[in-house]
């Protein structure tokens, strides 16, 4: 049986890294997506690199030849080179979408975020779900993974207990499950193979916006102090940016501010644990 063929858009970033590692040990035969010679230095083997820039659909053609499956995390978080949510998030993923329905690839996966068709109406979601929309209008096997944030977006968690407190907003009792990006990594691969087409992902640890902080305070030996600012303050800042600052200022924090006001509870999966995340963390920032 010949091996599959996989295509890793968004290889570059925290996710995509996981995805080709774990695909290559199991032994797929692996093409990334790349924007310039240089970045082949951030990987170790892979069958065959791809540069172009994803929002140029002139430069894609033929990125999906003779490929069976296509992963794409491609997305951003803060705007920037000039390219706004739209052009990225949405345009980008479709241009790698037409040209998979061009070269007939068997199944083509995305990753997008939890809660995204509820928080539609924030910038980041906008062009993520208008792009789920069309992925699932067309006429190609598809899978959705809607992570609930990664170990590595905790850090700011760590950054805040470093100084020695965490400020939260509101009672900090909202929950969610971070997950590990190799724990995710196997999630996409297992979901794609058995063909799931919409799951929510998240880590083994279900921990209140008040436990986190403990948790980091805790990593840096420091003593637990978190301060709990007033929800209204939040809820003032979102219309603040919004009406005062650009979609690439606003856009990130939005989000996060509009994240941390509800439960965001995943399916739950993986073995790594945060806390272990957290101590690596700390060793590294302090060296």
């Amino acid at each position: 049986m010949s091996r599959q063929k996989v295509l890793v858009a968004g290889a570059t970033g925290y996710l995509g890294q996981y995805l080709v590692k774990e695909l290559k040990r199991r032994n797929f035969w692996v093409r990334v997506l790349i924007r310039n010679e240089i970045q082949k230095e951030q990987f170790g083997i892979v069958d065959d690199f791809f540069v172009g820039q994803i929002t140029d659909p002139e430069c894609l053609k033929g990125i999906t030849q003779n490929i069976d499956l296509v992963f794409t995390t491609i997305g951003i978080t803060r705007q920037k080179d000039g390219f706004s949510y739209m052009d990225v998030d949405y345009q980008g993923n479709v241009n790698l979408l037409n040209e998979s329905l061009k070269d007939n690839v068997k199944s083509f996966q995305y990753i997008s975020a939890i809660n995204g068709a509820k928080l539609r109406h924030l910038k980041i979601f906008e062009a993520k779900e208008k792009f789920v929309d069309e992925l699932k209008a067309s006429k190609i096997d598809y899978s959705i993974i809607r992570p609930n944030g990664f170990f590595s977006d905790m850090r700011d968690f760590l950054k805040m207990a470093k100084a020695g407190r965490v400020y939260l907003f509101g009672h900090g009792n909202f929950k969610l499950n971070p997950i590990h990006g190799e724990d995710l990594a196997k999630v996409c691969i297992d979901n794609m193979i058995q063909g799931v087409k919409e799951e929510t992902v998240g880590g083994t640890d279900i921990l209140s916006q008040n436990e986190l902080a403990k948790m980091a305070l805790t990593a840096w030996g420091n003593p637990i102090k978190i301060w709990h600012l007033p929800d209204w303050i939040r809820r003032f800042a979102i219309v603040f940016l919004r009406t005062f600052t650009s979609s690439k200022t606003y856009g990130p924090i939005e989000f996060f501010l509009t994240s941390m006001a509800e439960d965001n509870i995943a399916n739950t999966y993986g073995s790594q644990r945060l806390e272990s995340y957290f101590k690596l963390e700390t060793a590294k920032m302090r060296n």
